[in-house]
């Protein structure tokens, strides 16, 4: 039954979504005719034309260049993330739990939650972890010659990315804590109606909200997955009925001998990136309310070289996650120029103001939960669909007299609800595992519906 419901979704949506860039250069061209046929509604016929008005704003630097620093951030999430996950300390802890599963389900609950509690930490760092840990169990099973469908070891590899947006690395919460955070993603007229300098972590990613949700997710979702677990033998799928050989995967590892000075750089460095953090976190001008972006990434950075202890090592690790970044680099200059599209021709105003009036305070907060996973379908990136829907989220959310706070968190949690079915981020897990997104489909979006319904809840009564 669930194989039947996985391959039906796969042949569905597998079938007709398009790659995510050319989403991007379409939703481009569709933000661009809406906002020429619905937007400019208060312009006279004194000022420049709207195609003028609309290409220069799209063109000038704040327009398609204004996520260069914000790219250039969530690039280092990743990389960071990964090169972390990587390195030997935590690679051989990764090895040693693949080992205690002793079935499928257990094995999907098992990861999952590892796979989640790390991917709060860094969402770069959750995907690698989750994705070595389901390939190296997997394994372990067939060693061990224990009947196990390996597919759904793998989905639950992946449900990081479920709760990453709540975390330490999502990055609305983590924009919106500081006044350069907002203007590098927010336009100025948005930032001056919020009335604010920023929103500190204790009302987003640490209010009570995000705690249930979360604690929910934790408990649901292995548990979902433990009970998805096939029972009859002839659905098991293991790693050698895939072909998968224990060579394949594994990483030559290739000892790189640098010079004791090289080390010795390499430790100081990593030092004093964590030492800055840590003078961060405990400075009463700042705090770890206040933690962004930066410190977060300074801090991934300073571990990983750590953890490497060599400079070749750790920078070959940083080369294999590099290539992971390219739908970041390319598609964040066309997800800003979508943003400053809908600002300046009012298009923003017009559906935040839809949004107030077919909502109320309870239902509002609801429909842009569910409005921000639609979105990612199209926008498959927390930051860029931040800075495409934040502003219409917060103007929204302002003229209803809802807290900011409260939508920053259900655009995050649209965001990554869909992420079960949006096969953008799970390209690494995929790599490492051998395996296909269809054949893991199924498991992943009878966990979203699982988990949207939680959120849900959790929306309108909290």
């Amino acid at each position: 039954m669930i194989a039947r419901i996985g391959l039906l979704i796969s042949n569905t949506i597998g079938r007709f979504i398009p790659d995510p860039f050319v989403l991007a250069l379409g939703l481009t061209v569709l933000t661009a005719i809406l906002a020429l046929t619905l937007g400019f509604r208060d312009q006279t016929q004194a000022e420049l034309s709207p195609v003028t008005v609309l290409f220069d704003a799209w063109w000038n630097d704040t327009g398609i260049w204004k996520f260069l620093l914000f790219g250039m951030q969530m690039c280092l999430i990743l990389v960071t993330g990964f090169a972390l996950a990587t390195s030997r300390p935590v690679k051989k802890a990764i090895q040693s739990f693949a080992d205690i599963p002793n079935n499928s389900g257990s094995a999907a609950a098992m990861i999952s939650v590892i796979a989640m509690l790390v991917g709060l930490i860094n969402w770069g760092l959750g995907l690698i972890v989750g994705a070595l840990l389901a390939y190296y169990c997997g394994r372990s099973l067939t060693r061990r010659s224990i009947p196990a469908h390996y597919p759904l070891i793998c989905a639950a590899g992946y449900t990081g990315m479920l709760v990453w947006h709540g975390g330490l690395s999502g990055s609305a919460p983590l924009t919106m804590t500081t006044t350069k955070g907002l203007s590098s993603v927010l336009p100025q007229e948005v930032i001056e109606q919020m009335a604010i300098k920023s929103v500190p972590l204790g009302e987003t990613i640490f209010s009570g909200l995000n705690i249930m949700v979360t604690i929910g997710l934790l408990v649901l979702v292995p548990l979902t997955l433990y009970l998805l677990a096939p029972r009859s033998r002839d659905q098991i799928i293991t790693t050698s009925d895939l072909g998968i050989a224990e060579e394949d995967v594994d990483e030559c590892e290739g000892e790189q001998r640098d010079s004791l000075v090289a080390i010795g750089l390499n430790c100081l460095v990593g030092c004093a990136l964590l030492v800055g953090t840590f003078i961060y976190l405990f400075s009463s001008e700042t705090g770890f309310g206040r933690i962004g972006l930066n410190q977060i990434n300074a801090t991934m950075l300073g571990l990983g070289m750590l953890l490497h202890g060599s400079p070749r090592s750790y920078m070959r690790s940083i080369e294999d996650a590099a290539r992971g970044c390219a739908g970041i680099i390319v598609q964040f200059p066309l997800y800003a120029g979508i943003m400053i599209m809908m600002s300046v021709s009012g298009l923003a105003g017009m559906i935040a103001d839809l949004a107030v009036e077919s909502s109320n305070q309870t239902t509002l907060p609801l429909l842009t939960f569910l409005s921000a996973g639609v979105v990612n379908f199209f926008v498959p990136s927390g930051g860029g669909q931040w800075g495409v829907q934040g502003p219409i989220a917060l103007e929204a959310g302002t003229a209803a007299g809802i807290a900011p706070s409260t939508m920053i968190m259900s655009v995050a949690y649209g965001d990554e609800l869909t992420n079960m079915l949006q096969p953008f981020w799970a390209l690494p897990l995929l790599a490492i595992t051998r395996i296909r997104a269809k054949d893991i489909v199924g498991y992943t979006a009878i966990v979203m519906v699982v988990a949207g319904v939680w959120m849900a809840f959790s929306l309108l009564t909290a």
